[in-house]
């Protein structure tokens, strides 16, 4: 089916009901192939409104473990939600007392000789004293930076559980210098330094780590770590690194490229979500994503109505073209990267966002932490995920194609020599009535027009609507009405226009009636009068045989003489998406299902003709505007 949707909406269309084509990749799933998806449209959806993003919603807790005097801590959750006074500031049970944060100009090839301590002196620290408060140089703790901690020295140890959005792995590394880090081991049973540097010999055999003891700072602390074989890569921790002129990419097994840096967040109206994994290493490895519960989130912050659900693409199923899925919500999932640089070691992983599984009211907060292991124990990469439950509200464009008409074939009665029987009065006797459904020789298409209300949940056909910015500074609207667009912007405005359906002036919508959602019907009923000059096709104004006037051109005829009333039953019976991918990921966005229209032709009297048409029919959402602007 096509639809001849003006720019900017032919793109969209496009985007929405073309197949995604695709070559077979090289990963090897639990559950079949991947396989490359083509293109997205996505500046086009922002550009149409598409829902709001969710921002970082996802909460987590990361337990480091202080010791008195000074500890290097790197943070791989982001917890600027609230400031330092607000998260240690105003707990008096909290012993920290300074905190430093590294912050090296981007860029800059400064060479930094030896760890440095933390001094108000230097432009490359900025810190928090709780004695300050407020008017410290550091006010927020951000994800994926190396920070120095300093506890009371009269507290031994300290467990600090700092709650924030989880982040994505980040590194920026210099060769002119030493690095202030820390890795993405797992949480639980850590590797050692010479185990994790093992899978790359040359970082292993040039690295100079630095480590923080405890303690007061000063000569042995921070300390030249020797022992790699027995030190664990504990996560959470800040080490000072440098490894000569050689420049490192290397931070685990296998490294992530996001679509987006902070992470899967699907919004309103976002399906799939793409990402590129590569092996870093050697050897094979298999790599396990599990998707794991968000933890409550903070007072003040948005609330979190459970997780999303999530699905991860398969291979395509080459006589259906369609892509099998494995959900994550119920196991983990895991597939095979081959040794670096072979076919297979670098793949894309493609996510997508099951709408039709994601319970709620609109505006509901879904959140998870997408957790990707290595088969080797190495490396723990949390990737946030969110989706926001979206709203039926917005305009609807598609298309119905008609492939089926209702017959309305007789056969007569006929006596022995082949002359046709009559009736009492004078009909002809029927003999047989064929009322069946045919195929037509070609489909018909005919656009649909539908707006879902915000306010009201009311839904309407529209004949044409308007797309452009409202007048006297109104914003982007839309209107049955040109007159309520910004004269001053027609140029960038759009008429869209459904030619089978009757004009009028006014332009006033058919209310529909029934369900907007998968398995659900919805019905509308449009009238023509026999004497509508404007859109009753039996009708010729300037046609003395067609204008439903008498000989004299003074007294308009009764129904039925030249001219017939119309009314047109149309019935939308909505379809649950097939059991495909694509299909699951696109509900949000993307509705079909059966059409079918009834269509009654009044004659004389109480005399009428009834036709039948059915087909298929498909809708997508083009705008989230809730507002139908009439006038």
């Amino acid at each position: 089916m096509t639809i001849p949707l003006p720019p900017p909406f032919d793109c969209l269309r496009r985007c929405f009901s073309r197949a995604e084509r695709g070559t077979p990749a090289r990963p090897r799933f639990g559950f079949g192939n991947s396989l490359l998806a083509s293109g997205k449209c996505l500046l086009l959806g922002a550009l149409l409104g598409f829902g709001s993003p969710a921002g970082q919603a996802q909460w987590a807790t990361q337990v480091v473990e202080l010791k008195a005097g000074w500890t290097a801590v790197y943070l791989q959750v982001d917890a600027s939600y609230a400031t330092l006074d607000e998260l240690i500031g105003g707990d008096p049970a909290n012993p920290i007392q300074e905190i430093w944060l590294w912050q090296p100009a981007p860029g800059t090839h400064q060479f930094i000789d030896s760890p440095q301590l933390p001094t108000g002196s230097s432009s490359q620290w900025a810190s928090w004293n709780r004695s300050l408060g407020g008017s410290s140089e550091l006010h927020r703790l951000q994800a994926n930076a190396g920070y120095l901690v300093r506890i009371d020295d009269a507290v031994a140890t300290y467990q600090w559980n700092l709650k924030g959005h989880p982040a994505p792995p980040a590194y920026d590394w210099r060769t002119s210098g030493l690095n202030f880090l820390g890795f993405p081991t797992p949480t639980v049973d850590p590797p050692s330094f010479e185990s994790f540097l093992s899978r790359e010999p040359a970082l292993l055999q040039n690295a100079e780590i630095y480590r923080y003891v405890g303690g007061a700072l000063g000569a042995g602390n921070p300390q030249r770590l020797y022992a790699l074989r027995t030190t664990p890569v504990v996560r959470g921790q800040a080490f000072w690194l440098r490894a000569g002129d050689l420049y490192n990419r290397y931070y685990g097994p296998f490294e992530i490229e996001l679509q987006s840096s902070d992470g899967a967040h699907f919004n309103t109206a976002m399906g799939q979500y793409r990402f590129r994994l590569r092996n870093l290493v050697a050897s094979e490895i298999q790599v396990t994503f599990t998707l794991l519960a968000s933890e409550a989130a903070p007072t003040g912050q948005a609330n979190i109505a459970g997780t999303p659900p999530l699905l991860l693409r398969g291979d395509l199923d080459l006589t259906t073209l369609t892509y099998a899925y494995a959900g994550l919500n119920a196991q983990a999932r895991s597939m095979t990267l081959a040794p670096r640089g072979q076919a297979g070691s670098d793949i894309e992983v493609v996510l997508g966002l099951n709408r039709t599984a994601l319970s709620g009211n609109p505006g509901d907060l879904f959140a998870g932490i997408l957790r990707l292991t290595d088969s080797l124990g190495l490396a723990q990469v949390d990737v946030p995920v969110s989706a926001v439950a979206a709203s039926r509200a917005g305009l609807w464009i598609g298309d119905a194609s008609v492939n089926q008409v209702r017959h309305y074939l007789r056969t007569y009665a006929r006596d022995g020599e082949g002359a046709p029987l009559s009736n009492p009065d004078g009909s002809y006797q029927v003999a047989q009535e064929d009322t069946t459904l045919g195929e037509v020789l070609r489909p018909f298409p005919l656009r649909l027009i539908l707006h879902h209300d915000e306010a009201s949940g009311d839904v309407v056909l529209l004949q044409r609507v308007y797309y452009g910015l409202g007048a006297q500074g109104a914003g982007t609207i839309l209107a049955t009405q040109e007159q309520a667009l910004d004269p001053a912007q027609l140029g960038g405005a759009r008429r869209i226009s459904a030619s089978h359906l009757p004009w009028s002036e006014a332009n006033v919508p058919w209310p529909c009636t029934g369900v907007f959602a998968e398995g659900g019907d919805l019905a509308a009923t449009i009238a023509v009068n026999e004497n509508d000059h404007a859109t009753n096709p039996f009708l010729h104004t300037y046609h003395p045989d067609h204008d439903n006037l008498d000989a004299r051109f003074e007294q308009v005829l009764p129904r039925g003489e030249e001219s017939f009333s119309i009314t047109r039953e149309i019935q939308l019976s909505f379809a649950p998406p097939a059991d495909d991918f694509v299909s699951l990921t696109l509900s949000g966005e993307a509705l079909q299902g059966d059409y079918a229209e009834t269509i009654r032709f009044g004659g004389q009297g109480s005399e009428t003709r009834t036709f039948e048409t059915r087909g298929r029919f498909l809708l997508n959402r083009v705008s989230e505007l809730g507002t139908l602007v009439h006038h």
